[in-house]
């Protein structure tokens, strides 16, 4: 009776686990398709947040499977096999490394004649997040004449801890060796340290209203860096009766590049692309024409004569 009642109670268990196993088969897939569906509206909100999709699908569409598997295949395409599939921000695709980028401001003083010669007084370098890098008084080759405080912010009691002229100029010129350059009006700086830096590495924040199509600020050449920080950054900078402070004017250089730091870097890449008139002549191609006929004088003996530098016309 037992070896008969087995195989009954084994019949009577088979429907209940099937059931079971198709209820956790159906469970597993609506799991999955939650989680499915919670990385794709991840993944929405942040190409919507990066501005890159203007209006969300309606769910459950056609057209919202396919952005969403566009959106799956995307950052690993363009991340080149980064943490998370994580999509590059602009910086990052056109822009230089934050490490490769500084700001630098000078502040002078007047020499020489009635002290109308400016010379190096302070340098201060800032990274791309601010963090002064360098900030040192210098003291000019030549006597001071005027101090010019009132834009300079330099006074006689700055000077006792200056460094000489030379070993300043050998500490900047090291700091911004290989780097990208961020600054406004750089040739008063580069005159200052009597140096120049690479065009291709230099970003003169002059040139920021340019870049933003800002007609308000095209009525003048060259827009100060207090108004430039005032219309843009809406931050008041050198106020008060101190005069200027070269950590706060490069910081405040920074700010500008970063707000057109996309559109700089694609126009810089534009410029940079080879065209086919750039191209270094092929030197082959030099020395079969140089081989022609027409090259040659037709009496080589005249053509020897010539090359013993006796000069035509000249008696000893």
């Amino acid at each position: 009776m037992v070896a008969r009642e087995a195989p009954e109670s084994a019949q009577c268990l088979c429907p209940s686990l099937a059931s079971l196993n198709a209820k956790d088969v159906l469970r597993r897939k609506q799991k999955r398709k939650s989680r499915q569906h919670q990385r794709f509206l991840a993944r929405k909100a942040l190409l919507q947040e990066h501005g890159l999709r203007s209006t969300p699908p309606e769910p459950g569409s056609s057209s919202g499977t396919e952005a969403a598997s566009s959106v799956r295949q995307r950052p690993r395409a363009e991340s080149g096999g980064g943490p998370c599939g994580r999509k590059p921000t602009p910086r990052e695709s056109a822009g230089p490394l934050p490490s490769k980028c500084v700001a630098i401001d000078c502040e002078m003083v007047g020499t020489g004649p009635r002290g109308r010669v400016s010379e190096l007084a302070r340098c201060s370098v800032v990274s791309y997040y601010g963090e002064v890098l360098y900030d040192k008084y210098i003291q000019p080759e030549m006597p001071i004449v005027d101090y010019r405080t009132r834009w300079s912010g330099i006074t006689r009691q700055h000077m006792r801890k200056a460094i000489p002229f030379q070993v300043a100029q050998k500490e900047i010129l090291k700091l911004l060796k290989g780097k990208v350059l961020v600054g406004h009006a750089l040739h008063n700086d580069f005159q200052a340290l009597k140096y120049i830096h690479p065009r291709g590495q230099t970003r003169d924040t002059t040139y920021v209203p340019s870049l933003l199509s800002q007609p308000s600020l095209h009525a003048r050449t060259r827009v100060s860096l207090k108004d430039l920080a005032l219309q843009l950054l809406h931050k008041k900078i050198q106020v008060g009766q101190h005069g200027h402070s070269s950590v706060e004017d490069a910081v405040t250089a920074m700010e500008l590049y970063r707000l057109v730091e996309v559109q700089w870097e694609q126009q810089e890449a534009s410029s940079l692309q080879p065209h086919p008139e750039d191209r270094e002549p092929d030197s082959s191609t030099d020395m079969e024409q140089y081989m022609e006929d027409q090259y040659w004088p037709e009496d080589p003996a005249q053509g020897a004569s010539r090359g013993t530098g006796e000069a035509p016309g000249r008696t000893e």
